[in-house]
């Protein structure tokens, strides 16, 4: 028995070795993972296996199926590029442009009309007066949906309108969305829904898929009109919850060019999910018409993307920054490139504020936030503590450049989850959100470098330890 352990010990630590050695990216933390490889006999290979590989190596989806069925060449999608933006006068948005378009394979889109919601009642019922006005079709994507009221009102809005002869489509995280199990799932099944799970949580693909999650959240409603942001389905944005109280989020209502962007993220993740539904997007994906005049640029990203695409359009962001930033999370724990970057530009001038919440519904991620504090105060980094608690995902930039979305300023946005942000390049919504980040920033609590420094022993240990799950929160 003894020898059997001892075989299957050597046998696992060197095909984790080695895969560290064939897939590994940075050195240190290939180091990292081949110590924890060695002194947890084992579990050391399994932990690397469900947290550690590179699973850009890998394809989750094979998309060349979507895009052999679903031809975006179709008439309906190419008259899009009359809608195309370059922003040949201003360098700075077009390199910022450029780089989502290589990351993300979007491009910036002219005449659209986006409205920022900022609280979760007001989002809601802006949501459901949206779909109790459609006419053919709502699609629905959501990491967290949540039993209570609003998935009960959601229910019913449903049943009435498929029977009115509408289409009506969801999709869930099967992780975030584990209250959806049984009845509640089957309920929709029952008044006509196509509702489906996006990797499923089973024995066979337990090992592969567990740490990787679908976190957007998308809603399109009859290709008019379509929602993204941070608020996923669920009473804490408009009931108060013992603790923290009621949620606030950021949500964003679209129209125009940009919908047709949105819509093929969730068709995408829709044709997999649903096991390749037959279906054609040129009957989902219409030719548009101008809405408004905000040029914005969709940056959807996972972990089987060529490139780290939420990562990257911050750090560009923040790199085209002349004179402020402003960053709004409830989850601040990034890696070092996007730390080391955030550092050196608040080195050459630039005012960097970041509110955070005070309280969180997450102690991991909390005490490993506050582990980065101390280096990011030193070098000028305003940090604010609001009382309540914020779920929002927002990055501001020189008042003229905005993101808001799924993606947090984390390893799990930044590495393992399937995430979509809007980039907003209109100077009239970033100083509207630039007025409400001020607004709660002045009723926050500013952090001082002497006084976090005074922080318990406790404290500090606590941080300390919590830094080093980082990847796993």
């Amino acid at each position: 028995m003894k020898t059997a352990l001892v075989i299957v010990y050597i046998l696992s630590s060197v095909w984790a070795i080695g895969a560290i050695i064939y897939h590994g990216r940075r050195p240190s933390r290939s180091i990292s993972w081949a110590l924890a490889i060695i002194a947890l006999p084992v579990l050391g290979a399994v932990l690397y296996y469900l947290f550690g590989m590179n699973r850009r190596k890998f394809k989750f989806f094979n998309t060349k199926e979507f895009e052999k069925r679903n031809k975006y060449t179709h008439p309906k999608i190419s008259a899009q590029e009359k809608f195309l933006t370059h922003f040949d006068t201003d360098i700075r948005k077009e390199r910022l442009n450029r780089l989502i378009e290589t990351s993300s394979n979007t491009t910036a889109k002219a005449k659209n009309k986006i409205t920022a919601l900022q609280d979760g009642g007001e989002t809601f019922n802006v949501l459901f007066n949206a779909m109790e006005k459609a006419e053919k079709f709502i699609h629905v994507q959501y990491y967290i949906l949540e039993r209570g009221e609003l998935l009960d009102k959601m229910l019913e809005l449903f049943k009435r309108k498929i029977n009115k002869g509408l289409e009506i489509r969801i999709i869930y995280d099967s992780l975030g969305s584990y209250q959806l199990r049984g009845r509640p799932r089957k309920n929709f099944q029952d008044v006509g829904v196509k509702i489906y799970p996006i990797m499923p949580i089973r024995l066979k693909n337990l090992l592969f898929s567990l740490n990787f999650r679908n976190h957007r959240k998308i809603v399109i409603i009859d290709n008019k009109v379509a929602f993204t942001g941070g608020v996923n389905v669920s009473d804490k944005y408009i009931k108060r919850e013992n603790g923290l109280g009621k949620w606030k989020d950021t949500h964003l209502k679209l129209e125009g060019p940009i919908v047709n962007d949105l819509h093929l993220v969730f068709l995408k993740d829709y044709f997999f999910a649903s096991n390749k539904e037959d279906f054609h997007i040129s009957d989902y994906l219409t030719e548009q018409e101008a809405a408004g005049d905000v040029d914005a640029q969709v940056v959807a990203g996972g972990p089987d993307s060529k490139h780290p695409t939420i990562m990257q359009q911050y750090i560009g962001m923040m790199n085209q920054a002349k004179s402020s930033i402003c960053i709004a999370n409830p989850y601040f724990v990034p890696g070092e490139a996007f730390l080391q970057s955030l550092k050196i530009t608040a080195l050459e001038g630039v005012d960097i504020s970041l509110l955070v919440p005070k309280k969180s519904d997450s102690q991991a991620a909390k005490f490993a936030m506050f582990s980065h504090f101390e280096e990011l105060l030193q070098v000028g980094i305003k940090i604010y503590l609001r009382e309540d608690f914020s779920h929002s995902k927002i990055m501001i930039v020189d008042d003229d450049l905005v993101s808001i979305g799924s993606g947090n300023f984390d390893m799990r946005s930044f590495e393992l989850n399937y995430e979509t942000n809007i980039l907003i390049y209109n100077r009239e919504i970033a100083k509207e959100m630039t007025q409400e980040f001020n607004k709660i920033s002045e009723k926050a609590n500013l952090v001082t470098l002497e006084r976090f420094r005074n922080r318990t022993i406790w404290q500090k240990f606590l941080e300390g330890l919590f830094k080093f799950f980082k990847p796993l929160i």
